[in-house]
């Protein structure tokens, strides 16, 4: 059986996903295209950890950088990649109260 078509490279956009702390980066940078230090500031993570983040992202051309003079803003490629982490979060969430659910119902 052939593999429908870009299941590989979905499979690589999760493996760059796998990343609590690039998914708060994705998430900050959902809100406002951002420079290195305010992402650090933001994230509380130094300032190498997030750059290094960054270029994982930029390479899996999930973010963007942009040069205003010395400083690089980040930014969202796209918009679509916030709806994929949300909807990962509300799963994950929904299972969670599920999983309380059934053990209060025990108890």
């Amino acid at each position: 059986m052939h593999q429908p078509v870009g299941l590989d490279a979905t499979a690589d956009l999760f493996k760059v996903l796998g990343s609590s702390s690039r998914l708060l980066l994705l998430r900050l940078l959902a809100s406002e295209p951002s420079g290195v230090g305010v992402l650090a500031e933001r994230s509380e993570m130094s300032q190498p950890l997030v750059s290094q983040h960054l270029r994982t992202l930029r390479q899996a051309g999930i973010v963007t950088v942009t040069r205003r003079g010395r400083e690089a803003l980040y930014q969202l490629a796209d918009h679509h990649i916030t709806h994929v982490i949300d909807d990962a979060i509300a799963h994950v969430l929904e299972e969670k109260a599920l999983d309380q659910g059934e053990t209060d119902e025990h108890d």
